[in-house]
C-alpha cells in the first residue's frame, strides 16, 4: 500500500510539474492578454491541485494535511473566478482578442455575406 501510495504522488507530482511548464511557455509564447490568462488560469486550476494532491499523499495525518486540503479547496474556488474577472475587466476596459485572418474568414467577412 505504501509503495502505490508514493507512485500515486510521484504521477500527481510529475503531471503538476509538467503543466506548469507548460503553462509558463504558453505564457511566453501566447500572442495576446486573453491568451496568456487562458494559459495562466489553466496553469492555476488544474497544476496547482495537481501538486497540492501530491505533497498531501506524502504527508502523516496531522494539521499540517488540513491546512494543505484548506489550501487546495481555496485555490480551485477562487482561481477560476479571478481568471474570468480579469479577462471581463480587460474586456470592458476597451481591449479585444486578437483575431487572425483565418478566423475572420469562415464568418466574420463581409465578402461571405
Amino acid at each position: 500500500m505504501n509503495l502505490l501510495l508514493e507512485w500515486t504522488s510521484a504521477i500527481f507530482l510529475l503531471a503538476g510539474g509538467f503543466l506548469c511548464i507548460t503553462g509558463g511557455v504558453g505564457l511566453l509564447r501566447m500572442p495576446d492578454f486573453f491568451s496568456r490568462v487562458h494559459a495562466a488560469g489553466v496553469t492555476e486550476t488544474l497544476a496547482a491541485p495537481l501538486l497540492l494532491c501530491g505533497l498531501m499523499l506524502r504527508m502523516e495525518w496531522s494539521l499540517d494535511l488540513v491546512k494543505v486540503l484548506m489550501i487546495l479547496v481555496f485555490i480551485l474556488a477562487t482561481n477560476p473566478t479571478a481568471t474570468q474577472a480579469m479577462a471581463k475587466a480587460t474586456l470592458t476596459g476597451g481591449q479585444k482578442p486578437l483575431v487572425t485572418d483565418a478566423e475572420t474568414a469562415e464568418g466574420d467577412s463581409p465578402s461571405n455575406s
